[in-house]
């Protein structure tokens, strides 16, 4: 497999600061300080992350509405000629902001993570954010933007990702795409407690990355509706994926400027305000093939497996403030 020679994906979680307290966040936003860059530092890296010519940004979080500079910030970037996307829980999303979304953003994907109010708030980890996403949907269907649903499939929704086909979308007339992801077992998703009673099952990971399901989640939605459906197993960075080319070359950028080596794991390469983007790119690569990743990932085959790994890989190259995030997790209640 030919390693591309710059990230064909840049995920940046613009801010930590968030509204929700997602049991399976990735970055644990809202619980954490926001390390959010000062205006002149953000377009700094802005500038860098358009330098690095990825086929498309994702701006996420936290929640990247509540950044101020955010339109500006991304403006800098579709000069570049770049499509950047946005991902929003939709809590704060105002109707003022309505054209600026459309003009900043080639799609905007708002985060729902269930058909009804009880499952989504439960893992949205506060009540009013199913309503809250309706609402965003709603404003979003009566703009410009291109926009859609995300969602984030855990063993407390899965029972419900057809409803949202059919409950859900024939709501929003102007709805571009839903997208079904299997729940990462990465951040908060890979706690012990979490891995064993909220990460899917294998089969439940089998059937969200069959196409044959695609097809037929495809088949309850209008046909002007894009829907995927997707395991997230490219995200694993597994050696053997490695060598077949099914992975996912991306890079992913805390609030600060730090960028991490996998964006499924905790342990960063440098800072796009101090290091240059080709040395950030070689470093991750470098850590893909690190004997401790190679000797980890290895023998994982399942969804517990992949846990494990990520606790011992965050372990292993977090910060010393990482690993004291870490060892201060709260025990998961189960849903």
């Amino acid at each position: 497999m030919t390693i591309p020679d710059r990230p064909l994906e840049i995920i940046w979680d613009i801010t930590y600061a968030c509204p929700l307290r997602c049991v399976h966040c990735y970055s644990e936003s809202g619980r954490r300080p926001s390390r959010q860059l000062r205006r002149d530092d953000l377009l700094r890296v802005a500038d860098a992350v358009a330098a690095m010519r990825p086929y498309g940004i994702s701006i996420a979080g936290g929640e990247p509405l509540l950044v101020k500079e955010l339109f500006e910030v991304t403006a800098r970037m579709t000069a570049a000629g770049i499509k950047v996307a946005l991902f929003t829980g939709g809590w704060t999303l105002r109707p003022e902001m309505l054209d600026d979304l459309a003009r900043a953003f080639f799609r905007v994907s708002v985060s729902v993570d269930g058909a009804t109010a009880d499952v989504h708030d439960r893992v949205r980890g506060r009540r009013g954010s199913f309503d809250r996403a309706m609402a965003a949907l709603s404003m979003l269907d009566g703009s410009t933007a291109a926009f859609g649903i995300d969602c984030v499939v855990v063993r407390s929704n899965v029972h419900q990702v057809e409803q949202v086909c059919t409950e859900l979308v024939p709501r929003f007339p102007g709805l571009d795409f839903v997208s079904f992801g299997a729940v990462v077992p990465e951040g908060l998703a890979s706690r012990t407690g979490f891995a064993e009673r909220e990460l899917l099952t294998d089969e439940q990971v089998a059937t969200l990355g069959d196409p044959g399901y695609g097809e037929r989640l495809r088949g309850l939605v209008p046909a002007s509706v894009h829907v995927t459906a997707t395991d997230n197993l490219a995200l694993q960075m597994h050696p053997d994926r490695i060598r077949r080319g099914c992975f996912f070359p991306a890079l992913q950028i805390e609030p600060d400027g730090a960028v991490r080596a996998m964006p499924a794991y905790e342990g960063t390469v440098g800072n796009l305000l101090t290091d240059s983007p080709a040395e950030l790119w070689r470093r991750a690569v470098e850590r893909w093939h690190d004997p401790f990743v190679v000797e980890t990932l290895g023998p994982v085959r399942t969804m517990r497996e992949w846990a494990e790994a990520t606790r011992k890989i965050d372990y292993h190259f977090g910060s010393a403030a990482d690993r004291a995030r870490i060892d201060r997790r709260p025990a998961f209640v189960a849903l």
